[in-house]
């Protein structure tokens, strides 16, 4: 397997499988001192991280029917 030269390359269907590398999953690299790991992420995904750091930023005071309104432009 060659690594392009973007840095990428393909993992096998059959280890994707059989690891539960699903598309969207996030992986980390561990270095273990000639070699490299690669393996899920633990903990929080990069999207719970974000609505952790936005929660409670929120200014607008204003109910879900009344964002519902606003967006979708009833009256």
């Amino acid at each position: 397997m060659r690594i392009t030269a973007k840095g990428q390359v393909t993992i096998p269907k059959e280890v994707r499988h059989r690891m539960g590398l699903l598309p969207g999953c996030e992986v980390e690299f561990v270095e273990d001192g000639r070699r490299v790991y690669i393996r899920k992420a633990e903990g929080p995904t990069r999207g719970e991280r974000l609505v952790a750091r936005m929660r409670g930023r929120g200014d607008v005071r204003m109910s879900t029917d009344e964002i519902l309104t606003l967006t979708r432009g009833r009256t």
